[in-house]
């Protein structure tokens, strides 16, 4: 899974949500519904947009980390 960010113009607020890279989410009521969240005011129908750069990708049991670097007589092995 991965999270993305949308934000909704009509109400200035960004969501995270964690969903398929194959889901495409348009409206604020799809987005809503997917965060758990109540949609307030704002029409479901309204529009909302990923925005450019979002998206973290979330593999179960796994963190990444920095290699490991050795030091091998006064220099890095790795880098």
């Amino acid at each position: 899974m991965i999270t993305y960010d949308y934000y909704c113009d009509a109400n200035e607020t960004t969501l995270a949500v964690r969903h398929s890279i194959k889901e495409t989410l348009t409206t604020w009521g799809e987005l809503c519904a997917l965060a758990n969240q109540d949609p307030g005011d704002t029409p479901p129908k309204t529009p909302v947009r990923r925005l450019f750069g979002s998206g973290n990708v979330m593999i179960k049991g796994t963190r990444a980390s920095a290699p490991s670097c050795k030091p091998r007589g006064g220099g890095c092995s790795c880098c």
